[in-house]
């Protein structure tokens, strides 16, 4: 069976059951006439696509202290959004089929920074819906970014991946960074620390508004696209297949459980790293920092495994490498957390990164064509997302159990186990 092409990996598309009218062609042939306006336009919108959850977690103990928080409550200061990931994940396909990738992204970067602020308000029932907001925002983003890049620039696919990926990295360690330092410089204020990175994301608005302005005249998304056979779109059937096909296929389900293994053990340390280390006597600067480098050296994997795996047929021996790293890193956390904390965090952003870039990738490869690529990557981002959700919460609530860390590190040292176990069977050599 063919498999898709290479500038199709990693970038399944949101608006794949879409024929473009020809006014949408035209539309988007004067969107490409400004390729500087699109390039900035991505690289911020891209930026702001970790930023909101990474700014959270170095200030989590101050966050939980303002409202009284305990463990398990503070956790869903960053749960929330990640649940939401995968709840927007249902509509953002819906949306950008109905309206268009540049209207609903614009959209969805003026929501974010109304979730910011509200996420800071003197109310804990504001910070978890301000937490929503966030979420849902951010899966838009996800889910409709790669769709985008695919669109308007098939033959640079590849390194337009490797830009949008690289500012969205570069987004959540210079946030991971700064918030500590932040908060100091706002006399001890975690709102204005988390309050300001709402510019961010009015600035990548501001930079998409031309492309909104530009491709107004798209008509497109009114056009339901033609089906696998190429026939019109009255092949309902075809398509009806082809969703029972995903949702029904065991090895689907299989690649939608690593991705959401592999997004809970990331969201953990996400929300808990940094506290992690200051509850065993570092700094809340330097723990931020290390934190950041988490974040940073994640790029590594992210575009170091994705092309090994794009050259393998089976890609096992892929699966064992990064769920090893990501499994010494956490022993390591547990056995030797301050002393070796520059190591173990290194070690986790190669494997992390390493995941997350072999989780996208499968989804291309274990599907026939373009359209199942599509179906498979929406099912393991809602599904994964909602899975990963309850990784923050659960270390919170055994941490508050039993008062220390060595436990809840234990649990996902054993999902780092069932990810392997699920990845070996997600990993062969077949289609969906």
């Amino acid at each position: 069976m063919s498999r898709p092409d290479a500038d199709q990996l990693l970038l399944p598309d949101a608006e794949a059951d879409v024929r473009p009218s020809p006014q949408g062609l035209a539309a988007r042939r004067a969107l490409l006439a400004h390729p500087v306006v699109l390039l900035v336009g991505i690289v911020l919108a891209s930026v702001n696509m970790r930023a909101a959850l990474a700014s959270v977690s170095p200030l989590v103990g101050e966050i939980s202290e303002s409202f009284g928080l305990s463990s398990t409550a503070s956790s869903l200061v960053t749960s929330v959004p990640v649940l939401f990931l995968g709840l927007g994940a249902l509509v953002a396909p819906w949306l950008a089929r109905r309206f268009g990738s540049e209207p609903v992204l614009l959209f969805a970067l003026l929501l974010l920074a109304v979730g910011i602020v509200v996420r800071v308000a003197p109310s804990a029932v504001a910070l978890y819906g301000g937490g929503v907001l966030v979420g849902t925002a951010i899966a838009l983003l996800n889910v409709l970014m790669p769709g985008l890049i695919k669109r308007d620039f098939p033959d640079k696919a590849a390194s337009m991946t490797s830009v949008y990926t690289g500012a969205m990295i570069a987004g959540a360690t210079l946030v991971a960074a700064s918030s500590v330092p932040l908060e100091k410089a706002f006399g001890g204020s975690w709102e204005a620390s988390l309050a300001v990175w709402s510019l961010l994301a009015v600035l990548a608005a501001v930079a998409w508004l031309p492309q909104v302005l530009i491709a107004r005249g798209r008509t497109g998304h009114e056009v339901r696209g033609a089906a696998p056979n190429g026939s019109a779109s009255g092949s309902a059937p075809a398509s009806a297949a082809a969703v029972k096909s995903v949702w029904r296929s065991a090895l689907a389900w299989q690649v939608t459980l690593f991705m959401g293994l592999q997004s809970l053990w990331s969201y953990v340390l996400i929300a808990w790293m940094p506290t992690i280390l200051t509850d065993h006597g570092m700094s809340r600067s330097t723990a931020g920092v290390i934190f950041a480098f988490n974040n940073l050296i994640q790029v590594a994997g992210a575009f170091g495994v994705p092309l090994l795996a794009g050259r393998m047929r089976s890609q096992r021996p892929l699966i064992v490498l990064v769920t090893s790293l990501v499994a010494a890193g956490y022993a390591g956390l547990m056995i030797a957390p301050v002393s070796g904390a520059w190591l173990w965090s290194g070690v986790l952003g190669i494997g992390q990164g390493g995941a997350v870039g072999l989780a996208l990738t499968m989804i291309v490869l274990r599907s026939g064509d373009a359209r199942t690529a599509a179906r498979l990557s929406g099912m393991a981002q809602t599904v994964g997302y909602l899975l990963a959700a309850a990784g923050p919460i659960a270390a919170g609530a055994v941490h508050q159990a039993t008062g220390g860390w060595t436990v809840p590190i234990a649990l996902v040292l054993g999902v780092c186990a069932a990810a392997l176990a699920v990845g070996l069977f997600a990993a062969r050599d077949r289609t969906v």
